[in-house]
């Protein structure tokens, strides 16, 4: 059976690889699975034949014959449970990916989008000035605790894992603020996920989209 998967017509960060289908994208290329692409305009996504694929009007969907799933976490889990290449064989393992995948989606990326909120839609509230230093401070507070277990290892436990795939997708949406320079181990730790040859495929991919005439 095919799978396609929806993206944006085009992403509000002109392809720089921040919305959500890249990380749909980046693991169905680690387990060198085609994929189709539908793409959406935004005024599509509050109707009715997109939102019968995802009732909160979002992107990416994933369809493979008659199963439909909305949410990156739950289709980055799938893909890598059907196919292998993003799961340890290791049952002990396989939990602990599991485990970073849910970090990643739950731990990390709200503080992530919270600074994000912060600086780019509340910019002119009156309550920024002191809102900023906290909500700086409770994530540079995360990334320390996550620098801390990673150490100078390459991945977050042993063999690169789906686990790794969206901590690093999360990660990336630091970049902008130059805060992941302040971890290098972090810093150099997204630089060795965007040098996988799968990303890279990903990642040419929607920018092809969002630069094309």
């Amino acid at each position: 059976m095919s799978i396609t998967i929806t993206a944006f017509e085009r992403s509000p960060d002109g392809g720089k690889g921040l919305a959500r289908d890249t990380r749909v994208r980046w693991a169905l290329e680690e387990v060198s699975q085609p994929y189709e692409v539908r793409l959406v305009p935004f005024p599509a996504l509050k109707q009715a034949a997109h939102l019968a694929l995802n009732p909160f009007g979002q992107i990416p969907t994933y369809e493979e014959g008659d199963l439909v799933l909305f949410e990156t976490g739950a289709i980055v889990f799938h893909i890598a449970e059907q196919h292998a290449g993003l799961m340890p064989g290791d049952a002990n393992a396989r939990a602990r990916a599991v485990m970073w995948m849910f970090a990643a989606l739950n731990s990390v990326e709200p503080a992530i989008l919270e600074l994000v909120t912060a600086r780019l839609l509340e910019g002119d509230k009156p309550w920024r000035e002191a809102r900023m230093p906290l909500v700086e401070n409770r994530l540079r507070s995360r990334l320390d605790q996550l620098a801390s277990r990673l150490g100078e290892a390459d991945w977050l436990d042993g063999a690169f894992s789906a686990g790794d795939l969206l901590m690093v997708s999360v990660l990336l949406r630091l970049r902008p603020s130059g805060m992941l320079d302040e971890f290098p181990n972090l810093a150099a730790y997204v630089a060795r996920g965007e040098a996988r040859p799968a990303y890279q495929r990903a990642f040419a991919a929607q920018l092809a989209v969002n630069t094309r005439a």
